[in-house]
C-alpha cells in the first residue's frame, strides 16, 4: 500500500483506485495486485463504481470512471467552478433536482447536477447526453443557438420556433412531461461576461410536486442563480 492516512477503508479504496489507474483489471487480478481478500476488493470496487470513480470497459474490467476527470475539470473550468458555488443554494431553496447543461452540437450534456436529500428525484447523471428536441433546458439552449442548429433540431422537436421566440422574450423556459413522463422542469440561460449564452441552469422534479406551471414557481430563483453564476464568471 502506497501511503497510510490512518483511515483503513480510505487507504484501501485509494489502493484500488491507483491499481486500476495503472491498468484496467477484473476482480481476480485486482485481488492479486492489491493483496486484498476477494470480498474486500469487490466491496471497495463496487462502492467506487457507484460513485462513478470506477467504471467498466467492454470486457467488464474496472477502469477509472468519469467522476475522476470531472473533479479534475472543475479546477480549470470556470463554469463548473461557478456552478459548484451556486447550485447547492438553488437546490436548498427549491427542494428539487438541479442541473447545469451545455450544448454540444445538436445535443445537450449535463455537466453538473445535485439531487434533493429526500423524496422523488429527477436523476440526470453528470455526463448524460440528452436530445435538444424536448425539455426546458433544450429550449433555452436552442433558443440561443445559431440558425443552422435550430434548423437541424426543430423538425423533430416537441416545440416550435414560436416557442423559442417566447423563451428569448421572457428569459426562461418550462416543460411538462416532454423529456420524460411525469417530470416537469424550468430552465434559464447562463451567460458569460460578454452576454453570450453558454449553458442552461435547470430545476426539475415530479409533476405531482412541482406542478404544471413550474415557471411560475421557480423562474425567479433560476434567474437569480444564473445571474450569480455569470457574476462569478
Amino acid at each position: 500500500m502506497r501511503q497510510h492516512s490512518g483511515i483503513g477503508v480510505l487507504d484501501k479504496a485509494m489502493e484500488v483506485l491507483h491499481t486500476v489507474a495503472e491498468s484496467p483489471c477484473g476482480l481476480a487480478e485486482l485481488c492479486e495486485r492489491t493483496g486484498f481478500p476477494r470480498a474486500t476488493a469487490y466491496r471497495l470496487a463496487a462502492a467506487l463504481e457507484v460513485h462513478r470513480m470506477l467504471g467498466r470497459d467492454e470486457e467488464g474490467r474496472w477502469r477509472l470512471g468519469p467522476a475522476v476527470t470531472e473533479l479534475a475539470a472543475r479546477v480549470n473550468d470556470p463554469l463548473l467552478a461557478a456552478g459548484a458555488a451556486v447550485l447547492p443554494q438553488l437546490r436548498e431553496s427549491t427542494g428539487e433536482s438541479v442541473q447545469l447543461y451545455r450544448r454540444e452540437g445538436t445535443s445537450r450534456v449535463c455537466v453538473a447536477a445535485l439531487e434533493p436529500s429526500a423524496g422523488l428525484r429527477d436523476t440526470v447523471p453528470v455526463g448524460a447526453r440528452l436530445p435538444m428536441t424536448a425539455g426546458s433546458g433544450a429550449k433555452v439552449l436552442l433558443a440561443h443557438s445559431d440558425a443552422a442548429t435550430q434548423k437541424a433540431v426543430l423538425p423533430g422537436a416537441k416545440f416550435t420556433d414560436r416557442t423559442l421566440a417566447e423563451v428569448r422574450r421572457r428569459g426562461w423556459a418550462q416543460s411538462v412531461a416532454e423529456r420524460e413522463p411525469g417530470v416537469a422542469s424550468v430552465s434559464a440561460p447562463v451567460r458569460d461576461g460578454r452576454g453570450v449564452v453558454i449553458a442552461a441552469i435547470s430545476v426539475s422534479g415530479p409533476v405531482d410536486r412541482i406542478g404544471r406551471r413550474p415557471g411560475a414557481r421557480w423562474a425567479a430563483d433560476l434567474l437569480s442563480a444564473s445571474e450569480a453564476i455569470t457574476r462569478r464568471l
